[in-house]
Protein backbone atom coordinates (compact mmCIF):
# COMPACT_ATOMS: atom_id res chain seq x y z
CA UNK A 1 0.00 0.00 0.00
CA UNK A 2 1.13 3.13 -1.36
CA UNK A 3 1.24 6.32 1.45
CA UNK A 4 0.96 9.37 -0.31
CA UNK A 5 1.21 13.13 1.03
CA UNK A 6 -1.67 15.75 1.27
CA UNK A 7 -0.31 16.74 -2.44
CA UNK A 8 -1.62 12.81 -3.20
CA UNK A 9 2.12 12.28 -4.48
CA UNK A 10 4.46 9.52 -3.18
CA UNK A 11 8.64 9.57 -3.23
CA UNK A 12 10.26 6.36 -4.01
CA UNK A 13 13.74 5.98 -2.84
CA UNK A 14 15.75 3.66 -3.68
CA UNK A 15 19.81 5.04 -1.76
CA UNK A 16 22.98 3.24 -1.47
CA UNK A 17 23.96 2.67 -5.20
CA UNK A 18 21.98 -0.65 -4.88
CA UNK A 19 21.06 0.10 -8.91
CA UNK A 20 25.07 -0.93 -9.31
CA UNK A 21 24.20 -4.53 -8.22
CA UNK A 22 21.81 -4.87 -11.76
CA UNK A 23 23.56 -5.52 -15.11
CA UNK A 24 22.56 -2.70 -17.25
CA UNK A 25 19.42 -4.53 -18.71
CA UNK A 26 18.49 -5.60 -15.03
CA UNK A 27 18.11 -2.71 -14.06
CA UNK A 28 16.29 -0.87 -16.81
CA UNK A 29 13.60 -3.88 -16.25
CA UNK A 30 13.63 -3.20 -12.59
CA UNK A 31 13.54 0.71 -13.25
CA UNK A 32 10.48 0.03 -15.92
CA UNK A 33 9.01 -1.77 -13.22
CA UNK A 34 8.79 0.59 -10.43
CA UNK A 35 7.97 3.10 -13.13
CA UNK A 36 4.83 1.10 -13.77
CA UNK A 37 3.96 1.05 -10.15
CA UNK A 38 4.16 4.90 -9.70
CA UNK A 39 1.50 7.24 -10.47
CA UNK A 40 1.89 10.44 -12.79
CA UNK A 41 3.67 13.05 -10.74
CA UNK A 42 5.42 10.35 -8.08
CA UNK A 43 8.76 10.85 -7.73
CA UNK A 44 12.47 8.22 -7.46
CA UNK A 45 15.23 9.29 -5.68
CA UNK A 46 18.08 7.06 -6.57
CA UNK A 47 21.57 7.02 -5.29
CA UNK A 48 24.70 6.18 -7.92
CA UNK A 49 28.42 5.07 -7.35
CA UNK A 50 29.96 7.21 -9.96
CA UNK A 51 32.53 6.27 -12.06
CA UNK A 52 36.09 7.05 -10.11
CA UNK A 53 39.72 6.70 -10.71
CA UNK A 54 40.89 2.70 -10.83
CA UNK A 55 42.86 3.17 -7.51
CA UNK A 56 40.30 4.37 -5.71
CA UNK A 57 37.75 1.86 -6.58
CA UNK A 58 40.15 -1.34 -6.22
CA UNK A 59 41.05 -0.03 -2.98
CA UNK A 60 37.14 0.17 -2.30
CA UNK A 61 36.96 -3.33 -3.09
CA UNK A 62 40.04 -4.95 -2.31
CA UNK A 63 40.95 -2.74 1.44
CA UNK A 64 43.96 -3.69 3.17
CA UNK A 65 42.31 -4.82 6.27
CA UNK A 66 40.58 -7.78 4.25
CA UNK A 67 37.09 -7.10 5.07
CA UNK A 68 35.35 -7.39 1.87
CA UNK A 69 37.83 -10.52 1.08
CA UNK A 70 36.55 -11.97 4.07
CA UNK A 71 32.81 -10.60 2.80
CA UNK A 72 33.27 -12.54 -0.45
CA UNK A 73 34.84 -15.96 1.01
CA UNK A 74 32.29 -15.92 3.13
CA UNK A 75 30.09 -17.52 0.34
CA UNK A 76 31.89 -20.48 0.01
CA UNK A 77 31.62 -20.84 3.86
CA UNK A 78 27.92 -20.36 3.48
CA UNK A 79 27.39 -22.85 0.26
CA UNK A 80 29.72 -25.46 2.60
CA UNK A 81 27.32 -24.65 5.44
CA UNK A 82 23.59 -24.67 3.50
CA UNK A 83 24.57 -26.94 1.03
CA UNK A 84 26.86 -29.28 2.22
CA UNK A 85 30.17 -28.81 -0.01
CA UNK A 86 33.41 -29.05 0.89
CA UNK A 87 35.02 -25.90 -0.28
CA UNK A 88 38.30 -25.19 0.94
CA UNK A 89 37.95 -21.68 1.44
CA UNK A 90 41.51 -20.90 2.12
CA UNK A 91 42.29 -22.14 -1.21
CA UNK A 92 40.19 -19.49 -2.65
CA UNK A 93 41.83 -15.73 -2.34
CA UNK A 94 39.71 -12.64 -3.44
CA UNK A 95 40.41 -10.23 -6.48
CA UNK A 96 38.76 -7.52 -7.23
CA UNK A 97 39.27 -6.19 -10.78
CA UNK A 98 38.13 -2.75 -12.74
CA UNK A 99 36.30 -3.46 -16.15
CA UNK A 100 36.46 -0.02 -17.97
CA UNK A 101 34.41 -1.09 -21.01
CA UNK A 102 31.17 -2.36 -19.15
CA UNK A 103 31.87 0.45 -16.20
CA UNK A 104 31.84 -1.82 -13.07
CA UNK A 105 34.26 -3.88 -10.51
CA UNK A 106 34.46 -7.61 -10.46
CA UNK A 107 34.52 -9.15 -7.37
CA UNK A 108 36.18 -13.11 -7.94
CA UNK A 109 37.55 -16.24 -5.81
CA UNK A 110 40.73 -17.42 -7.67
CA UNK A 111 41.69 -20.69 -6.82
CA UNK A 112 45.56 -20.97 -5.74
CA UNK A 113 45.17 -24.89 -6.42
CA UNK A 114 43.29 -27.63 -8.65
CA UNK A 115 40.37 -29.43 -6.62
CA UNK A 116 37.14 -30.99 -6.66
CA UNK A 117 34.13 -29.84 -4.69
CA UNK A 118 30.92 -31.59 -4.24
CA UNK A 119 27.97 -29.77 -3.30
CA UNK A 120 25.83 -32.35 -2.47
CA UNK A 121 22.73 -30.05 -1.91
CA UNK A 122 22.88 -28.97 -5.59
CA UNK A 123 23.66 -32.56 -6.36
CA UNK A 124 26.32 -30.75 -8.01
CA UNK A 125 30.52 -31.64 -8.36
CA UNK A 126 32.87 -28.53 -9.53
CA UNK A 127 36.15 -29.00 -10.46
CA UNK A 128 38.46 -25.94 -10.16
CA UNK A 129 41.99 -25.24 -11.69
CA UNK A 130 44.16 -23.32 -10.23
CA UNK A 131 43.65 -19.51 -11.43
CA UNK A 132 40.16 -20.42 -12.09
CA UNK A 133 37.97 -18.09 -11.17
CA UNK A 134 34.46 -18.55 -9.43
CA UNK A 135 32.87 -14.48 -10.34
CA UNK A 136 30.80 -13.71 -7.12
CA UNK A 137 30.03 -9.76 -7.73
CA UNK A 138 29.80 -6.88 -10.21
CA UNK A 139 28.96 -3.24 -9.25
CA UNK A 140 28.32 -0.86 -11.38
CA UNK A 141 29.52 2.42 -11.71
CA UNK A 142 28.11 5.68 -12.99
CA UNK A 143 28.56 8.73 -15.34
CA UNK A 144 26.08 11.56 -13.99
CA UNK A 145 24.37 11.75 -17.94
CA UNK A 146 24.42 7.80 -18.17
CA UNK A 147 22.23 7.90 -14.74
CA UNK A 148 19.74 10.39 -16.45
CA UNK A 149 19.30 8.34 -19.89
CA UNK A 150 18.82 5.11 -17.75
CA UNK A 151 16.36 6.74 -15.66
CA UNK A 152 14.56 8.24 -19.32
CA UNK A 153 14.43 5.13 -20.42
CA UNK A 154 12.36 3.84 -17.78
CA UNK A 155 9.98 6.33 -18.44
CA UNK A 156 10.82 8.95 -15.63
CA UNK A 157 11.73 12.63 -16.11
CA UNK A 158 14.53 14.59 -14.76
CA UNK A 159 14.06 17.06 -12.20
CA UNK A 160 17.80 17.25 -10.73
CA UNK A 161 20.80 15.50 -9.83
CA UNK A 162 23.07 16.46 -7.08
CA UNK A 163 27.03 15.09 -7.74
CA UNK A 164 29.12 14.42 -4.96
CA UNK A 165 32.20 15.14 -6.62
CA UNK A 166 34.58 14.75 -3.75
CA UNK A 167 33.15 10.86 -2.91
CA UNK A 168 31.91 9.75 -6.12
CA UNK A 169 28.43 9.58 -5.51
CA UNK A 170 25.07 11.26 -7.25
CA UNK A 171 21.20 11.43 -5.99
CA UNK A 172 19.12 12.06 -8.99
CA UNK A 173 15.24 13.21 -8.84
CA UNK A 174 13.14 11.58 -11.37
CA UNK A 175 9.18 11.80 -11.96
CA UNK A 176 6.53 9.78 -12.98
CA UNK A 177 4.93 12.06 -16.07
Amino acid sequence: MALRGASGRALTLFLGSNIGNFDPPGADEFLVGVRASLAAGDSLLVGTDLVKPERDLLLAYDDPLGVTAAFNRNLLVRINRQLGADFDVSAFRHQALWNAAESRVEMHLVASRAQRVRIPGAALGVTFEEGETIWTESSYKYRPDDVVRMLERAGFRHVKQWVDNDNGFALTLVEAP
